[in-house]
């Protein structure tokens, strides 16, 4: 063979590798975008909309092969935890297994979040519920690990409580409620109390939580979880991700 030959085989060698690189690189580009907008619609049912996927160093073109995902960041500003309003999830989902099985859509090994609530949407929460028409404004005090409760204007009337993690649930205790001096109604105190703690103790994905504070910008909330069977989508919705891109990893 000629150095002339040599030199032709080698360029067109070359050039087929390019070509395959490019077009593997391609692909993966293409299927990844389209397994994050997938993952994101998944989860939306339990981290609320607009929810942001990042997907592990794992190739997506490796992961349509096993249905295997090493781990999944998810990040959400816009979730609601029964009726809470303006929570921003932080959670990192490990060991996503996404071959059918008959307990359900795919399992999950392990999951952790961070959630914080600010006292904006504290506020929100309890002021669209009837109960807590009359509450004006929310302070958070990291140091006693309280929130305060403003009720009417000027002040005249305020109620502290105070959240805790028992059994991977976090409870709200009243601490103090008064009006220049005097009792505060029950009715009003546990209504806003219930109110929080609805929106405290429904995690996603199975999670438990595990710790919770009060920070100058409302609270935050610590989650963890075990072992988790997917749900099935519902019927409607599976003809649409068998349809759109959402049929990518199932």
């Amino acid at each position: 063979m000629t150095q002339r030959n040599r030199t032709r085989l080698v360029t067109i060698a070359v050039v087929l590798v390019a070509a395959l690189v490019a077009v593997l690189v391609g692909a993966e580009v293409y299927v990844r975008n389209r397994a994050t907008t997938c993952l994101a619609q998944s989860f939306e049912s339990e981290l609320g909309t607009g929810v942001d996927v990042d997907l592990s160093w794992k190739p997506v073109l490796l992961q349509l092969v096993d249905k295997q995902v090493p781990s999944v960041t998810l990040d959400s500003d816009d979730t609601a935890f029964g009726p809470a309003e303006e929570m921003q999830v932080h959670a990192v989902v490990r060991n996503v297994d996404l071959r059918e099985s008959a307990e359900g859509a795919g399992t999950i090994g392990s999951s952790s979040a961070e959630v914080t609530w600010p006292t904006s949407g504290i506020l929100a929460t309890v002021q669209a519920q009837s109960v807590g028409g009359l509450v004006s404004d929310v302070t958070a005090d990291p140091a006693a690990g309280t929130l305060t409760f403003v009720v009417g204007g000027d002040g005249l009337a305020e109620f502290t409580v105070r959240p805790t993690v028992t059994d991977g649930a976090v409870a709200v205790q009243t601490v103090d409620a008064s009006v220049l001096g005097f009792g505060l109604p029950t009715s009003l105190v546990d209504g806003i109390v219930e109110i929080l703690t609805s929106g405290l103790q429904q995690y996603p994905l199975g999670m438990k939580a595990t710790a919770v504070s009060v920070t100058d910008a409302g609270v935050e909330l610590t989650l963890e979880g075990g072992s988790y069977v997917l749900p099935e989508n519902p019927e409607g919705a599976q003809q649409q991700q068998d349809q759109g891109s959402c049929g990518v990893l199932v």
